[in-house]
């Protein structure tokens, strides 16, 4: 049986805006004198926002500098500078080959879904002008567990009224992959850096989206 939605992480996958939560972390960090460098911004892939200030944070030794309530306004903070760098983003942004994919799903009816940690997850889609193509985004929010965690692509399932066999994940990296498998869907790797983890479908990169036909890729029921 082929699978009947397909549920997309946001960025590296559909958006590239990593260097922007780059920059806004480096902002932040520079305010507070330590160096948040691409070594440690590699941790903070595919985990929410204020996961990845507590990592910053223990990393470079001060987590014990700040309370509860000011490491909130630090994640505040950057993610102020984040949306602020975002005004400039639109339909341009898209990643090769997403375009072509999302419309060719469409076409099939086939169900797509988000799942991102992103809190700015509905913000990016809209200013990418993919709204009409996504049925269900799960707020991170609504979370109790982050990647590699599966609740977030099985509240996508629900939220689509299908059961996570019939559905696949598309992610960019490791945690999300995990999560994926977890979740008991088929998992879609996209990149090179994930051509070891294990995964049903391995993707060079989104190009490859654009050229797959989803009649072969098959569920787990």
């Amino acid at each position: 049986m082929t699978i009947q939605a397909v549920i997309f992480d946001l960025d590296g996958v559909i958006t590239d805006t990593a260097h922007l939560h780059f920059l806004a972390w480096k902002e932040l960090g520079d305010s507070l004198g330590v160096e948040v460098n691409l070594e440690l911004n590699e941790l903070l892939k595919g985990i929410s926002r204020q996961e990845s200030l507590e990592i910053i944070l223990k990393e470079t030794g001060i987590f014990d500098n700040f309370t509860d309530v000011e490491r909130q306004e630090l994640a505040e903070r950057k993610n102020r500078a984040y949306v602020a760098s975002l005004e400039s983003l639109g339909p341009q942004d898209l990643l090769p080959g997403i375009g072509d994919c999302l419309k060719d799903l469409k076409k099939r009816g086939i169900k797509i879904g988000l799942a991102s940690s992103s809190q700015n997850a509905g913000l990016i889609i809209k200013k990418l002008g993919l709204e009409p193509y996504f049925e269900a985004m799960v707020d991170p929010r609504s979370l109790s567990k982050g990647k590699p965690d599966p609740e977030i692509y099985l509240k996508a399932a629900a939220a689509l009224g299908l059961n996570p066999a019939k559905c696949a994940g598309v992610e960019d990296a490791r945690a999300g992959i995990e999560a994926i498998r977890a979740a008991g869907m088929t998992a879609i790797a996209l990149g090179q850096s994930l051509e070891q983890v294990p995964a049903d479908y391995h993707l060079s990169s989104t190009r490859d989206l654009a050229k797959v036909n989803w009649d072969d890729i098959v569920s787990k029921e």
